[in-house]
């Protein structure tokens, strides 16, 4: 299994067009959402633009990354039957699970970093030091939820059809979990129904923590029964795409 994610890893990183939506896209995107932004505090929130925009795109590389980039690539090894030759091999099928979404994490993590890097060079996000280190953390592990779902949809769409489907995933996730806007602007609602969207969760950890207090525990446990869930859904269609083969 650990040589296949470095198999993985390698492949990725040879790939210009994911390296550059995945890695380079969502620090230029963070620029331009939050570059012209002042310092007042988001209403209802105790972050201003800057600090909130940091993790949510953060996240939002990161979703790029292990949920785009896992079901096309999944979807397009199926169709030229890489994935039924692996299974001549002693790698077990939950190994190939993990395998995706680990080398997926494990490439999304320059693009978490960079947003990072950016935010504090040049808007002048300033945090102490295990903050950083908490966020950093806390959104590469919470990306493996985003790489689960990913492997799932690799394997639920045909090669024609996964782009739209996942793309269809990776936006709507995005803007109902508040990484386009601040769901404190939007109606009551809309923010009710979102707080138990994974994306909220996933950068709900981030901003706990920019705010100086812990993630909650809620954010957590929402984000482990989605795991639970997409992994499971990976491997049930993992063993039904076996049996059609």
């Amino acid at each position: 299994m650990t040589t296949l994610i470095k198999l993985e890893i390698v492949r990725a990183l040879r790939n210009k067009k994911f390296m550059f939506f995945s890695v380079i896209y969502p620090p230029v995107l963070y620029l331009i959402i939050a570059g012209g932004a002042d310092s007042r505090p988001i209403p209802g929130m105790k972050l201003d633009m800057g600090l909130y925009y940091m993790v949510s795109m953060a996240a939002f590389g990161a979703m790029t990354a292990v949920l785009l980039g896992n079901s096309e690539r999944i979807a397009k090894e199926r169709e030229k039957g890489w994935v039924r030759q692996l299974r001549l091999t002693a790698l077990p099928g939950r190994g190939y699970v993990a395998a995706k979404m680990g080398a997926a994490a494990t490439v999304s993590l320059p693009s978490i970093l960079l947003v990072m890097i950016v935010a504090a060079a040049v808007k002048g996000v300033r945090l102490e030091a295990w903050q950083w280190v908490t966020i950093a953390a806390t959104t590469w592990l919470g990306s493996f939820v985003f790489a689960a779902l990913g492997v799932a949809i690799g394997y639920m769409a045909t090669g024609d059809a996964v782009r739209p489907i996942a793309m269809l995933f990776y936006f709507g996730l995005a803007f109902l979990g508040g990484l386009w806007m601040p769901l404190t602007i939007l109606p009551e609602w809309v923010q009710n129904v979102a707080e138990w969207f994974p994306t909220h969760a996933y950068a709900a950890l981030g901003t706990a923590v920019e705010a100086g207090g812990a993630p909650h525990l809620k954010d957590m446990a929402i984000l482990a029964g989605y795991l639970l869930v997409f992994a499971s859904g990976a491997a049930w269609l993992y063993r039904k795409d076996t049996r059609k083969t």
